[in-house]
């Protein structure tokens, strides 16, 4: 590894703070609880078990946005996997230095959103985030790969500061993404937003899907009708490598609420497309039966939608039977795996990062990693 893990620290007695990250799904005012939660278990008992005295700090959502919240539900999921878990409703402010100075060997303390403080997007040596924890800390442990192509203060300025390593969950992360042969890698690239997967279409054996694969044909200069304002979501990435991006030779729209199958030849069509079509996921699954490695991010249909499932379905069933090392990332994705009942240890890792997962993949640095090199 090209950096330090928590085998690399005497942690008995020092304070630790730990970078994870548990921003969640809201519904209803309600924070779905998922992985995430559960990901960073294996670094805090494992320093909790080294008796260290150890901190907590994560965000959900940005000030402004209808996720934003503190971090009372999160802790109240959290404690039923950590004993004894501690919480304070405030970051940098008197309580929340008074409770970390009075913790002992072995506890775990949850800070509140770290985005509450406006310090956090506005990352300095100089700023209140910075200069009010740093100093009580002996440690830090970024445990969070997913947020580290941010360039925010709990990211990039603790490590600056004192000692740091890379917690268990980016430690599996970096091994098992590490392990696709991105030279021979299938890229299967989906889900809703462009822009998610845009920085991947430079690199050559892709297949496209959801939304991603609609842009592809626009790219190309297909008239789909009704779904021809996606023209505004092409990017110069797509534009400049549109000629290797394999497109759907057949998709499925929405017509009067039930699936219909319509052949490129066959649109224009004012009806919106929701998913790949059946001689498309044939195609693709070939290709995947004969890959060696499978890097999928977002799904290749609207699988939540009644009838439009079979495209997300057929296309992960393919890869649960291929012999390749495969990565699946996004949440959605994830999901689908245990919606249609995919045997997970038959996929080579299943990724809980979405952006920093894509940027990596790209060539680009994450500036969370490059400061613990």
């Amino acid at each position: 590894m090209a950096y330090k893990t928590i085998d690399s620290f005497n942690f008995k007695g020092k304070r630790v703070i730990v970078r994870i990250d548990i921003n969640s799904e809201i519904k209803n005012n309600k924070i779905v609880p998922s992985e995430r939660f559960l990901a960073p278990l294996k670094t805090i008992k494992e320093l909790q078990k080294k008796k260290a005295k150890v901190v907590l700090i994560g965000h959900q959502g940005r000030p402004g946005s209808n996720d934003f919240t503190d971090f009372k539900q999160h802790y109240n999921i959290l404690k039923k996997h950590i004993p004894k878990l501690k919480f304070i409703n405030d970051v940098i402010g008197f309580k929340a230095v008074l409770a970390i100075k009075n913790l002992k060997e072995g506890e775990i303390l949850l800070l509140d959103n770290v985005r509450s403080v406006k310090d956090e997007l506005e990352p300095s040596f100089e700023n209140k985030l910075t200069k009010r924890l740093a100093p009580l800390f002996d440690y830090y442990v970024n445990d969070a790969f997913s947020v580290s192509h941010r360039k925010q203060t709990s990211i990039i300025e603790f490590p600056k500061l004192m000692p740091s390593c890379i917690g268990r969950t980016m430690q599996k992360e970096l091994e098992n993404i590490d392990k696709l042969d991105l030279e021979n890698c299938i890229f299967i690239l989906g889900g809703s937003k462009t822009e998610d997967v845009s920085l991947l279409m430079n690199r050559k054996n892709i297949l496209s899907t959801g939304v991603p694969a609609i842009v592809c044909l626009l790219a190309k200069n297909y008239d789909l009708g009704a779904e021809n304002t996606r023209m505004r979501e092409l990017s110069n990435e797509i534009k400049e490598n549109i000629s290797h991006i394999t497109i759907p030779v057949d998709l499925a729209v929405n017509m009067k609420g039930k699936r219909k199958e319509l052949r490129l030849s066959e649109f224009p069509s004012n009806y919106k497309i929701l998913d790949i079509g059946s001689e498309t996921i044939k195609q693709y699954s070939a290709v995947i039966k004969n890959a060696k490695s499978i890097f999928l991010k977002g799904t290749p249909g609207y699988s939540e939608i009644k009838g439009f499932e079979k495209g997300t379905k057929e296309i992960l069933k393919a890869i649960e039977q291929s012999k390749a090392f495969s990565v699946i990332a996004g949440g959605h994705s994830t999901t689908a795996l245990s919606k249609f009942k995919i045997n997970k240890k038959k996929i080579g890792y299943i990724s809980l990062s979405g952006g920093a997962l894509v940027h990596y993949l790209s060539g680009k640095k994450l500036p969370g990693l490059e400061v613990l090199r």
